[in-house]
Formats: C-alpha cells, structure tokens, sequence
C-alpha cells in the first residue's frame, strides 16, 4: 500500500532513505533547515535510483519526493517518519517532540541515530510509544540492513509497524530484543576490528593483508548465510562443529589481543591504510565500492540464507 513517509534531516543518510522510499513506491515529503541543497540532491537521485533498480528493479511507479521549508508543512499527511537529525541527545530530544507536534498519534517515528538509546531520546514526547529506532547501514539506499529497537517506553506494536515498512521496500530489518551500545551489526564489526587494529599494531601482518584474509576467506561465505549456518557447514551441524572446532576457537578467545586508539596505534594503523589504498581517491574508492555492492547485493538476494 502506498504510504507518504516524512524525512527530517536530509544529509547523506536522509538523501538515501529518500531514495530508497520513493524507489518503493512510497511519497517522501522531506525537511531540513539547510534546504537549500535540493538542486545537488536532483543531480544525484538518478544514480540513487539506478542502484536501486539493479538491485531490486521497482514493482510499481516511482513516489514523488518534495522538499519544504517548514517542518510543520513537511509532515502534513504522513504515515511514518524516518528522522536523521544530529548525533546529538540535545538535539534528538527536542526534535522529536517538535515532529510529533505535526503528525497524527498513529505516526510511527523512527531514529537513523547509529549511537543513541531511544530510552534516552524519548522522555519528553508527548506519546513515547511510538519512538523506535530505524539503524540503517551506509550506503542506505543499497545496503539491505536495518536495526530496530525500541526503548523502555515503546510499545512493540510500533516496533512491529516499522518492520513490516522496511520488509516492505527491500530492506533486511533485525529487531533486538533490548537496547545495548552500538546495536547489533557495529558490535559485530566492533570485536573484529578491535582484533585488526591490534594485528596490525603489533606487526603481525599488514592492513592490506589483514583485510584480504577476510575478504577472501570468510567474507564471502559469510555474506551469503552469516557466521552461524556457514560454520555448521563445516561439519555435520552446528553441534558437531562446536565439539570439533570449540578448543580452537577457546584459544583463540584465551589469546585475542585488545586495542586502544593511543597515539603509536592510531599512526601503525594510519601508516599501513595508506599503503594499502596506494593513492587510490576517496572518490574513486567509493565508486568502486558502489559498483561491487550492487553485484554482491543481487547474488546475496539470489542465494543467501536469510
């Protein structure tokens, strides 16, 4: 069903959940104080779009989306919000009761915060029930994740309400059960990175070679049917794989190796990127990410297990 979804904040992460939106089919009215980057966003939108369709090529016509200069005007009529202020608690809590002060009392509000506790951004709404968070990972008009999660004032029916939304155009939502610090995917990436850095620190193989290990060992299989199918693989089940492969892995926990961001840290890790971009642009690195992900994300959608 077509819905007319509301975006406030419309920096990189309101851009591409615009597009995502409008690319379903929804309507997207949009807000943001510094409206005036509409032209820039009418220059990239197509490209936008055009991932979007090689990834999951629209059912329906595409939805419409309109700037305003005004909040108020902005969320008059909408089903849901999608909110990407900024990173701050300050501003989260005033900004939210605002929205809610334009919408109707069945309008879910979610968060693309990727830091914040709802519990901690909805005590001064005027119904903190339907406060939840909506995580997207960047890209986020490509990339299929979103985390959801909502505070100790949500009611699960608005948990549940976002959840349908986001299946409904293309994305991979997750719901956690409680909130913790980082969500669920930045936590993962957090433990693994945490072991990279210290790698690298201690010189026992290169940024480059650290990421190659990953991205040709278990990358691929992990991308296609996550950690837990791929390794039950790897025996006759995941039982089977535990008692084979547990002492391997309890030593390797017992010997992992922690990491803090000091100064001799930050330059081995700095030192060691450099080399391993070797002068490749942001640009340019960026764009090539963009391309690749549109053929991993189509194979994904073909094969993957979840």
């Amino acid at each position: 069903m077509k819905k007319t979804i509301g975006i406030v904040g419309f920096g990189v992460i309101g851009q591409r959940w615009a597009a995502a939106f409008c690319h379903a089919g929804h309507d997207v009215r949009v807000y943001d104080r510094a409206i005036d980057q509409e032209a820039a966003f009418r220059e990239l939108l197509p490209s936008l779009l055009a991932d979007l369709d090689a990834v999951r090529p629209p059912t329906g016509d595409l939805g419409e989306i309109r700037l305003f200069s005004s909040l108020a005007e902005a969320m008059t009529g909408v089903d849901f919000v999608q909110e990407n202020g900024p990173e701050t608690l300050e501003i989260k809590r005033k900004l939210l009761p605002e929205i809610e002060s334009y919408v109707g009392d069945h309008v879910v509000i979610a968060s693309s915060s990727s830091a914040l506790l709802v519990s901690e951004m909805q005590p001064d709404c005027r119904l903190p029930g339907r406060i939840v968070l909506g995580h997207p990972f960047n890209p986020a008009h490509l990339m299929p994740l979103v985390e959801i999660v909502g505070g100790r004032l949500t009611d699960p029916a608005s948990v549940q309400v976002a959840r349908q939304l986001y299946e409904d155009i293309g994305k991979k939502p997750v719901v956690m059960n409680r909130e913790i610090t980082g969500h669920l995917a930045l936590r993962l990436m957090g433990a693994m990175w945490r072991e990279a850095i210290a790698l690298v620190r201690d010189g026992v193989a290169s940024v480059e070679d650290v990421d190659r290990a990953f991205m040709y060992g278990p990358g691929p299989k992990w991308t296609l049917q996550g950690s837990f199918i791929s390794n039950q693989l790897n025996a006759t089940g995941m039982e089977d794989f535990l008692r084979k492969y547990g002492p391997t892995y309890q030593a390797i926990w017992d010997t992992l190796l922690d990491a803090t961001l000091d100064e001799p840290t930050i330059s081995a890790v700095t030192q060691s990127t450099a080399a391993a971009v070797s002068g490749r642009s942001q640009e340019r690195l960026k764009a090539e990410r963009e391309a690749g992900l549109v053929s991993v994300l189509r194979g994904v959608a073909e094969h993957g297990a979840l």
